[in-house]
């Protein structure tokens, strides 16, 4: 039986993570669960899964549920966090704790030398050179949990290397595939968040509606499979149901596929090397008769162009890139930006950074919190 710590287990993935646990009581316990502030869907998480250990970020959050819950240990704040993700007694560590705030737990269990679920993309995007040579050091290992990334090492296990000619992730290509760029200037947050494939939290949603979000997993795959970026492709696919394509050197390909649902590779990641029965629906192909390919429209979404070059300058820009996108992601739910000038306040943030090679998360922190602040004065005017 494995011992399962989760980071962020209020969150979708967090939450998807629990049914699989809880269909497989044999194979999985629950060792741990951390959350920023929502104690009640926490309080609800601990009646059910008894883990020995919870932390909360939130100092209100963490009085009221330790004056609730008397039946673990709980901790508090980023010290506790940091607690749950390198308990010796955990066989896997599932880091889905949302944005940059996931960066440190991750950095934490890669140093302890864990096994990780990584769900939090942003610790690639912010410091993907810096968790690769720790991992190196510590024996770590990182599965991923990402659909697209999940596709992708199941299709490359046992590869060499040599012989891949381009990676496809694909992309739903969200609420807008098919607008053009003057019919999504004064769209909704609302519209925004409806995606058509998809139940996600708020700020993935919208990056996956600007096709950010498929940029940083073009940063993640960079880092996760050693791939130059150049051979690093995106196709929109609205049926969701390929969720990569490896090309190779002698015109064929590899596709992974399943209907879109994030069971199938959090279990993969929690189950390995095994593979569980069940977890998500087989295909039905008298209904799935068509899938359709189409290279993304960089003009209408140009997020994920400002990916790329983030990638392809290095050192700093990475970590800018995702919190400027966080910052002006965070306007537009509150109403402060329009839906395109998520991209311009990015932009402006990334061309008034010099990008520098870091070599501590402390430096890849102050580039993120320059970041944040110049994002903001851009917004304010």
């Amino acid at each position: 039986m494995k011992n399962i710590v989760i980071l962020g287990s209020t969150g979708s993935i967090g939450k998807s993570a629990l049914e699989v646990i809880k269909n497989f009581p044999h194979k999985f316990r629950v060792l741990g669960l951390a959350a920023k502030s929502s104690i009640n869907t926490l309080e609800r998480q601990i009646k059910e899964f008894h883990p020995s250990y919870v932390a909360v970020y939130d100092e209100k959050a963490y009085e009221e549920l330790k004056s609730r819950v008397k039946n673990c240990e709980i901790l508090y704040g980023l010290e506790g966090i940091h607690k749950l993700a390198t308990l010796p007694q955990a066989d896997i560590i599932l880091s889905a704790i949302v944005g940059a705030a996931g960066l440190l737990p991750t950095y934490e269990a890669v140093k302890a030398g864990k096994t990780i679920g990584l769900a939090n993309k942003e610790s690639l995007v912010l410091a993907g050179e810096l968790i690769k040579k720790e991992a190196k050091r510590s024996n770590a290992k990182i599965i991923p949990v990402d659909s697209e990334h999940s596709a992708v090492f199941q299709c490359i296990n046992g590869c060499n290397k040599p012989y891949i000619r381009k990676i496809w992730l694909t992309a739903s290509g969200g609420p807008f595939r098919g607008r053009k760029k003057h019919e999504i200037e004064n769209v909704t947050p609302q519209e925004a968040l409806n995606h058509p494939k998809w139940k996600m939290g708020k700020r993935i949603t919208i990056d996956s509606a600007t096709l950010m979000n498929k940029g940083f997993e073009v940063i993640e795959a960079h880092y996760l499979f050693d791939i130059p970026v150049d051979q690093i492709g995106v196709l929109i696919h609205p049926q969701s149901i390929v969720h990569c394509l490896v090309e190779f050197i002698d015109g064929t390909y590899l596709a992974q596929m399943s209907e879109p649902d994030m069971k199938a590779p959090i279990a993969l990641a929690l189950s390995l090397p095994e593979r569980l029965p069940n977890v998500v629906k087989p295909i039905d192909w008298t209904v799935t008769t068509k899938l359709q390919f189409e290279l993304p429209d960089t003009g209408v979404f140009p997020c994920l162009h400002l990916a790329y070059e983030a990638i392809k300058i290095g050192g700093t820009m990475p970590a800018v890139l995702n919190a400027s996108d966080e910052v002006a992601v965070e306007a537009f739910l509150s109403g402060k930006l329009k839906f395109n000038d998520i991209y311009k306040i990015i932009k402006k943030v990334m061309d008034a950074h010099s990008a520098y090679s870091a070599n501590s998360i402390e430096e890849i922190l102050k580039a993120d919190s320059w970041a944040r602040k110049r994002a903001k004065k851009e917004i304010e005017g």
